[in-house]
């Protein structure tokens, strides 16, 4: 029997294309659905690309928490040699170097952000301070202390071709790649900042897992495929 449209609630896996906004994919949702409340389990600036976690229907978005709280993987590419004030490639550059580290000088660095570590969150962040996002405060041009936050991360160092330094990083809930990634280059001493980003994993959902986001607009794109990569069951 064919699932009509009410049915078509659950948890969808997506990919999110580069340059697409969590935002955009809910509302390309909406329009297919015809269903208001979609939410997602964790956000992808726009220059990122990888599984996010969509909640479609009443009864999943209130389970957001459960979500939002699962470990995740990325493989994400860091710039070194250049500063920018986001920590990404979006951002303006602050300062450059022209030191070249060695591989093994990285390896030792990469060293001391294995487990347990404290991580302060960038001011171009969602953080609230005083009940006002980090991010506006940043583009209003302040500059305000943050209280640093313990998070616990894997990282692996899948390649290193000056100035690009691959990583594959295992994480808890609320780790920033992008503060990573200046922290491992303020440790050089060369400056860096994170200029490709993918989630491979959010919880137990992979990309394998995941309906394309480019899919949702297609002008023959079909209900079906939504379908066939909802969960229902958790």
């Amino acid at each position: 029997m064919k699932k009509t449209i009410n049915a078509l609630e659950g948890v969808l896996p997506l990919n999110k294309p580069e340059g697409k906004t969590a935002f955009s994919l809910v509302r390309l949702l909406r329009k297919h659905l015809q269903i208001q409340k979609i939410g997602h389990a964790g956000t992808l600036d726009p220059f990122a690309t990888g599984v996010m976690v969509m909640l479609i229907g009443r009864r999943y978005t209130r389970l957001s928490d459960l979500f939002l709280n699962e470990d995740k993987e990325y493989t994400g590419r860091i710039h070194l040699g250049i500063v920018t004030d986001t920590y990404d490639c979006e951002g303006k550059i602050l300062s450059r170097s022209e030191k070249v580290p060695e591989l093994d000088e990285i390896d030792e660095v990469i060293k001391t952000f294995q487990g347990e570590i404290q991580q302060v969150p960038p001011m171009y962040s969602a953080k609230k301070q005083k009940g006002k996002k980090l991010y506006q405060l940043a583009r209003q041009g302040q500059t305000v202390e943050r209280k640093s936050i313990g998070v616990h991360v894997e990282i692996e160092v899948l390649d290193y071709t000056y100035p690009f330094l691959d990583i594959r990083v295992n994480c808890s809930k609320g780790t920033y790649i992008r503060a990573l990634a200046h922290d491992v280059g303020v440790s050089l001493g060369c400056g860096a900042h994170l200029s490709a980003l993918m989630r491979t994993r959010s919880g137990k959902f992979y990309l394998s897992d995941c309906l394309s986001g480019e899919r949702l607009e297609c002008s023959d794109f079909q209900l079906e495929e939504l379908s066939a990569r909802m969960c229902t069951s958790l």
